[in-house]
């Protein structure tokens, strides 16, 4: 599934989900490594993709979700505790919610308003965990721009819309003051990262649109590197690659060098001791996945476990 691209036509997106090679965007918070989440269509003929969380070692997966629809773009909270969501409908108004649970799975609450056009999309918290900032689709005016609001789903602000083409996943840097998300120029294979103010202002591009950055995008730690995906949908049969950028937009390094449209790297997030980027590789050849970690400066590539399904919007979490 390419990424947000068009929630014009998000009647449809919300039912894709099942293709092998979907492009896959959050901050990661400073802590002791916790479980890694993730979302996943669990066979090929389920009805929605669900969020599952691993160990770090690759045991006790766990699926948290049995919900109608495809449950996906899983963030943690900063303590580990909670794992805020979006819920894509299959029918009715809204077409996206924003859901808010226990690490667990228990304590499922929908924060979006019942009267809500449009999509409530691709969530985070802030660090601080007071409050998530995530992605609305007005399906009446077709516009898209990034709110944010409290946990319970009030006090909603418009922060930015970017350049007005779309706005995808947005990230809050670790010190709270800056925020990184996805915007798309309006073309095919158009799209790329950018940060501004934490209140939407200072607006900043750091990659050009045809380096095609996948949605997935997240903070190192201590706010230095962002991780990224370059060539997110197979331009010209060039590869996705995990790769690491300055805020600033300089410095991009590729972690990873897959190429020729074969295998492929998608980046997830830092791990909270900010020492490892976990991702997931996967081969046109192959229906299993790997569910990698490897260091930021691109050494020590390893597996952490071997999934049949497509491990997509990788978080790794802080533990409780």
């Amino acid at each position: 599934m390419k990424s947000f691209k068009l929630r014009a036509v998000l009647t449809g997106l919300v039912i894709m989900g099942t293709l092998l090679f979907a492009s896959p965007a959050w901050a990661t918070f400073p802590g002791t490594n916790g479980r890694i989440a993730f979302a996943a269509l669990p066979t090929l003929d389920a009805p929605g993709k669900q969020i599952y969380t691993i160990e770090p070692n690759g045991t006790g997966l766990r699926q948290l979700t049995h919900l109608v629809g495809d449950a996906t773009s899983p963030h943690w909270s900063p303590d580990g505790t909670r794992i805020v969501f979006e819920l894509d409908h299959p029918t009715g108004e809204p077409l996206c919610s924003v859901m808010l649970m226990n690490a667990d799975g228990s304590g499922l609450t929908d924060l979006t308003p019942g009267d809500q056009n449009g999509c409530d999309a691709t969530p985070s918290f802030t660090p601080d965990g007071t409050r998530i900032f995530f992605e609305h689709f007005n399906d009446i005016t077709f516009t898209d721009a990034i709110w944010s609001m409290d946990l319970t789903g009030a006090d909603r602000h418009l922060i930015t819309a970017g350049t007005d083409n779309g706005v995808t996943n947005p990230e809050v840097s670790p010190d709270g003051t800056k925020l990184s998300f996805i915007d798309a120029n309006g073309q095919p294979l158009g799209q790329a990262l950018f940060t501004s103010h934490i209140d939407g202002t200072g607006l900043r591009q750091l990659t050009p649109f045809t380096l095609d950055v996948g949605i997935k995008q997240s903070w190192a730690p201590d706010g230095s590197r962002i991780t990224l995906t370059p060539n997110a949908d197979f331009p010209d049969h060039l590869s996705p690659n995990v790769a690491t950028i300055n805020p600033d937009g300089s410095d991009l390094r590729y972690l990873t060098h897959y190429n020729a449209g074969g295998a492929a790297g998608f980046t997830g997030s830092y791990s909270p001791d900010g020492q490892w980027i976990v991702f997931r590789h996967q081969t046109k050849s192959t229906s299993t996945f790997g569910l990698f970690k490897i260091r930021p400066d691109g050494t020590q590539r390893a597996l952490i476990a071997e999934l049949p399904f497509a491990p997509r919007f990788i978080d790794w979490g802080t533990h409780p």
